[in-house]
């Protein structure tokens, strides 16, 4: 089992490398963002929207949060059809991590939690320290594709080592 300092500090993790990624995005041109590179979700702009749109689906069910707009997967590739809508979401939205994180305690990470998916097409549960462990790691594993994007364009993000992460 995990414990609330594990959350908290992914929480900062996530929101340091949303910033390096974002503003490494923000480099590039709107058409650039938008191209179709044969990355799991097509562009940056498309897996950057269903990384927050993730985000905000698991959050509803880990603190009673109101879930997205987008219904789907397939939709959450376009929840946010503008940069700036979503850049400024992506940062709002980072800030709610970060504090439900703040405000986490042990027994929040305990017991089951039982959801809808609409992925499996069925109920699931799943142990709660488990589901706040995906959250984080699936955060990691997209932006690593968007790492991969802004690099094959000549960007440069920030290093994504949690032991060079600023204090």
């Amino acid at each position: 089992m995990i414990t609330p300092d594990h959350a908290r500090l992914f929480a900062r993790y996530n929101r340091w490398q949303n910033k390096s990624l974002y503003e490494s995005a923000g480099t590039l041109t709107e058409a650039q963002r938008k191209e179709q590179r044969g990355a799991f979700f097509g562009s940056i702009h498309a897996t950057l929207n269903h990384l927050l749109w993730a985000d905000q689906i698991w959050m509803s069910r880990l603190a009673s949060l109101p879930p997205p707009a987008a219904a789907s997967i397939k939709e959450s590739l376009a929840q946010y059809g503008g940069w700036p809508e979503l850049e400024a979401a992506r940062a709002r939205f980072d800030e709610v991590i970060r504090n439900w994180s703040d405000g986490l305690r042990s027994e929040d990470l305990e017991g089951d939690l039982t959801w809808f998916s609409g992925a499996a097409g069925r109920e699931l549960t799943r142990p709660r320290w488990q589901l706040v462990v995906h959250l984080f790691n699936h955060q990691t594993h997209h932006r690593g594709q968007v790492h991969c994007l802004l690099t094959q364009f000549g960007a440069k993000p920030e290093a994504t080592d949690i032991a060079f992460m600023p204090e």
